[in-house]
């Protein structure tokens, strides 16, 4: 049986949870999503939120809260996922595409303020995707200008150094997608961490029901939170034992931020060789490797590769080998040892 790259981490207690919710035949909005917005805002810690259906109305309602105007300019990466590009087309308003870094594969404040350079006119907002789970420096990125959205959506579990989750942007989206750090089958936290950015949340308008997560999902959604420790330190262990591994190989790693502690949210490798090859390789074990960076706006070609040369180069070259906490020890000595291997 073949070892894939992702895997949602659903157990017995988030199926019961899930199965309490139908049974009590509450499946839309209700006492479950109102139970995840407490739960969230203790292991989150911000001062107001709401509970979404999906990320792209996250997204949505926070720049809609912006204000922007028509044809205004919003700098994010160009190793973004897909779907930032439709939400700003629909509000009507002009990408500006930014390059990352050369240590983690998130922008900073150097590749934002080019980006800025070159847009017509200057950029009025920054969306900072914490992309594979890496965290750029918000601090810096707030220093700008513009005001900043954060996507935290694979990063949850990443601390900095004084034990705190970061989160620095006006407003701060957390996915429930499937391959999010937590999943609850679909779904999407928004929220904001200071008192003035979450009046402004509070009282930007009632949203309609049809937009609140149902119950059956908050329902796994509040498992999930409360059983994340548990898996972070799974992954953990898991990423030790494929770090050894990479040490044997000419294959190069992303280098997290000092002040920060990683969350592991996936295995990449940075290859010295082609990726069909190594594709090919891993196949004949019976273990998916994947793109990195296929599901992003740089991977899916919407982006000129002379504007961001080095979300291009990393695009062409990093792959993802499987780590999720349901991954059984003779898995990852499987995966260590392909890792090891690689041509």
């Amino acid at each position: 049986m073949r070892i894939e790259v992702y895997a949602p981490t659903i157990r017995r207690k988030e199926m019961d949870a899930v199965l309490t919710a139908l049974v009590e035949d509450k499946i839309g909005p209700g006492e479950q999503s109102r139970l995840l917005m407490q739960v969230a805002k203790e292991y989150l810690g911000f001062e107001y939120g709401v509970a979404l259906r999906s990320p792209v109305f996250a997204l949505f309602v926070a720049l809609k809260l912006l204000q922007l105007e028509a044809g205004a300019g919003v700098v994010l990466s160009a190793l973004s996922p897909r779907y930032y590009l439709r939400v700003l087309e629909d509000l009507q308003l002009r990408p500006v595409y930014c390059d990352v870094g050369s240590s983690i594969p998130c922008m900073d404040r150097e590749t934002v303020e080019a980006a800025c350079k070159d847009g017509d006119p200057l950029p009025k907002c920054i969306l900072a995707h914490h992309t594979l789970g890496f965290v750029p420096d918000m601090a810096a990125l707030v220093q700008v200008g513009p005001p900043v959205i954060e996507d935290c959506s694979p990063s949850y579990g990443t601390v900095q150094a004084e034990g705190k989750s970061p989160s620095a942007g006006v407003f701060t989206l957390l996915g429930l997608e499937e391959r999010d750090m937590l999943t609850s089958g679909g779904g999407a936290l928004l929220y904001a961490v200071n008192r003035r950015d979450a009046g402004v949340l509070r009282n930007g308008g009632e949203l309609p029901p049809e937009y609140g997560i149902p119950d059956m999902n908050a329902a796994m959604a509040v498992v999930q939170f409360r059983e994340g420790a548990k898996n972070l330190e799974k992954r953990k262990a898991i990423a030790q034992v494929y770090t050894e591994a990479a040490l044997r190989t000419r294959h190069k790693r992303f280098i997290p931020r000092e002040e920060t502690e990683y969350n592991n949210y996936a295995f990449p490798l940075i290859l010295e060789t082609g990726m069909k090859e190594v594709k090919a390789y891993a196949k004949r074990k019976a273990i998916a490797v994947e793109s990195a960076f296929e599901g992003t706006l740089m991977g899916s070609g919407m982006v000129v590769p002379a504007r961001c040369p080095q979300s291009y180069s990393l695009s062409l070259r990093t792959v993802l080998f499987p780590l999720y906490p349901r991954l059984g020890a003779a898995d990852v000595e499987k995966v260590a040892k392909l890792m090891g291997s690689l041509p």
